[in-house]
Order: structure tokens, then C-alpha cells, then sequence
């Protein structure tokens, strides 16, 4: 197995990992908090969050991780794939950066860095629930939209391992 290969497994697994990772949060994390009372649903969401935002060294090594891999797959494989598989390399990078990674950066992490200001005790149930609505459906439509992109991506990077 060359660098290519290594690379190209590494990236298809971190890439994957993410995919299961906002899956996870669109099909059980948050229609499981969405039940929860405003003030219960900020506060579930803020502690979850932090876990990340402490920069959990699981977490990003599998999120920045992906992105490095990737990177590094699609430029050793541009001398290794033909024509198609060079161009399905480089969309799934495209496809990722734009369609999992940008989003993040765009919409989710503010909306979380929003969340994480928040004096939840201190609010009373009108301000909470106005504070839920501004971030719920839009935190959740980035993440289904994102979970959608890192599938698609995960399939063609799996396609171009069983090309190989």
C-alpha cells in the first residue's frame, strides 16, 4: 500500500466519522432535546457544546483531522487517479469544504458561540424562548443540510477506495 492508499482510507474514515457525528446529532441528540422546555433545551445544548468547544482532543482529531487528510489524499492522488476518479477526488473535496466544513464555520459555531453567552438561569421563559427559536431551526436546518453533504462525501470516497 502507497502514501496515496494510506491516505485516501485515513481521510474516507475521519470523513465518515464526521458524517455519523452530525447524523447522529440530526436523528437522536436534538429531536431527543426538542422535547425538553426552552430553558432545559439552551442549557442540554450549551453543556454538549462545551465539550467541544474545550476542544476535545477525540473530537478534533476525527473533525480537523478529516479535513487534513483529505487535503493530503486528494494531492498525492492527483498524479495516481485517471481522469474520473481524479475529478471525484477533487469534488469530494470541494463537496466537503463547502458543503460540511463551511457550513460549520458559517452558521453552527456562531450560533453556538451565541448559545454559549447566554446566562440561562438568568432569563426569564419569554427571553428563553425567543433565544431558542433564533437558534434551533436554523442550527438544525445547517446540520440535517451538512449531515446530507458528509454522506455524499463519505459514498465517494468509499467509491474511489474500491477503484483502487
Amino acid at each position: 500500500m502507497d502514501a496515496f492508499q494510506v491516505t485516501l482510507i485515513v481521510a474516507t474514515l475521519l470523513c465518515t466519522l464526521v458524517a455519523g457525528f452530525v447524523f447522529a446529532f440530526a436523528v437522536v441528540v436534538m429531536p431527543g432535546i426538542r422535547k425538553l422546555s426552552d430553558g432545559e433545551f439552551l442549557r442540554a445544548f450549551q453543556v454538549m457544546d462545551k465539550v467541544i468547544q474545550d476542544r476535545h482532543p477525540m473530537f478534533m482529531l476525527v473533525w480537523v483531522g478529516s479535513v487534513l487528510a483529505l487535503v493530503a489524499a486528494t494531492a498525492l492522488g492527483f498524479g495516481q487517479l485517471d481522469g474520473t476518479g481524479r475529478t471525484l477526488m477533487i469534488a469530494a473535496l470541494a463537496v466537503y469544504l463547502l458543503g460540511v466544513q463551511a457550513p460549520t464555520a458559517v452558521i453552527n459555531i456562531p450560533l453556538n458561540n451565541k448559545l454559549q453567552t447566554l446566562a440561562i438561569g438568568d432569563m426569564d421563559p419569554a427571553a428563553q424562548a425567543a433565544a431558542r427559536q433564533e437558534f434551533e431551526s436554523r442550527w438544525n436546518a445547517s446540520n440535517v443540510a451538512r449531515t446530507f453533504v458528509a454522506c455524499l462525501v463519505s459514498v465517494a470516497l468509499l467509491v474511489l477506495l474500491l477503484r483502487l
